[in-house]
């Protein structure tokens, strides 16, 4: 059976991110505080942690449940009704707002999911987050459950994309599924009165060391495509995880030099929405997926 969740098209299922949605696999569902802050309020996100992922970043830093072969002890098989279940017992220690996490290879449960809390009685608002690396054909079919877009957007050079994630092709995928993204959201990010956001889109850019020149396309692509308006997440917090066998150039932090030359760019393109990450927080968002309690150390 063939599988047109995302743009990899795997003619059979499990295919590339060796995920099934008929046996969905949860690495967590709890309160979450790491993200940014109109998303993680006083109390955190009840963020749903999808395992495996459809882009499989060399990098990634939560490779411990990213992986296509993932420790089953860190997952759980779980219905659609168990997962609401969850969601519904996260909810009454967070704000009103669950987060998807990495969510494309099941990109069909989203409606289930929603559509299950709103049976409950529960109408938080959604948050879709993404590698980027998605098809229209499912952003269009999500559409009516998600609230707010929270999409990375990697690379704007194929030869980095495809040595790192084996995604030649994710530049040009990643900037129609942000186009798309945008003409759904816009640039705004209303909030109510508690400064928790309920519509819009942010667009994350994780700085890599060495690699300051996708960086700075990436910021260009955005301004000159979207707007300088979006909200932008822009993250100093690399960390070369000791498990991983990476390539050279990864195999350290971000220095200084290179991040304030992104930052420069950041302001000189007229960005003034958003979030810019101090350098030393690669200190402190270490995925620890072993407590059913944190995911950071």
């Amino acid at each position: 059976m063939s599988c047109n969740k995302c743009p990899r098209k795997c003619k059979n299922q499990p295919g590339f991110c060796n995920s099934d949605s008929a046996k969905p696999e949860i690495a967590a569902v709890y309160a979450h505080r790491g993200e940014e802050p109109p998303l993680s309020g006083n109390k955190g996100i009840s963020n749903i942690f999808f395992a495996h992922c459809n882009l499989q970043c060399c990098f990634c830093q939560n490779y411990s449940i990213s992986r296509p072969s993932v420790d089953p002890e860190l997952t759980q098989r779980l219905s659609v009704a168990k997962i609401i279940d969850s969601v519904e017992q996260s909810l009454q220690k967070t704000e009103n707002i669950v987060g998807l996490v990495s969510a494309t290879q099941y990109s069909d449960l989203v409606a289930p999911i929603v559509e299950g809390l709103h049976a409950k009685g529960l109408y938080p608002t959604i948050v879709y987050n993404t590698n980027g690396y998605e098809s229209i054909e499912v952003l269009e079919q999500i559409a009516p459950y998600i609230d707010i877009y929270l999409p990375d957007y990697k690379y704007s050079i194929p030869d980095l994309s495809r040595r790192y994630s084996n995604a030649a092709d994710y530049p040009e995928v990643a900037q129609k599924a942000l186009i798309e993204m945008y003409n759904q959201k816009g640039s705004s990010l209303p909030t109510d009165d508690n400064g928790m956001a309920f519509r819009g889109l942010i667009i994350r850019h994780l700085v890599l060391p060495g690699c300051v020149e996708n960086s700075i396309k990436c910021l260009e692509w955005i301004a000159n495509n979207l707007s300088s308006n979006v909200h932008i997440s822009l993250m100093a917090q690399y960390f070369p995880p000791d498990d991983l066998s990476l390539p050279d150039e990864l195999g350290r932090k971000l220095n200084e030099d290179e991040y304030n030359k992104v930052v420069d760019t950041f302001y000189s393109l007229g960005f003034h929405r958003g979030w810019v990450q101090e350098l030393d927080s690669a200190e402190n968002y270490h995925p620890h997926f072993a407590s059913s309690t944190t995911t950071f150390k």
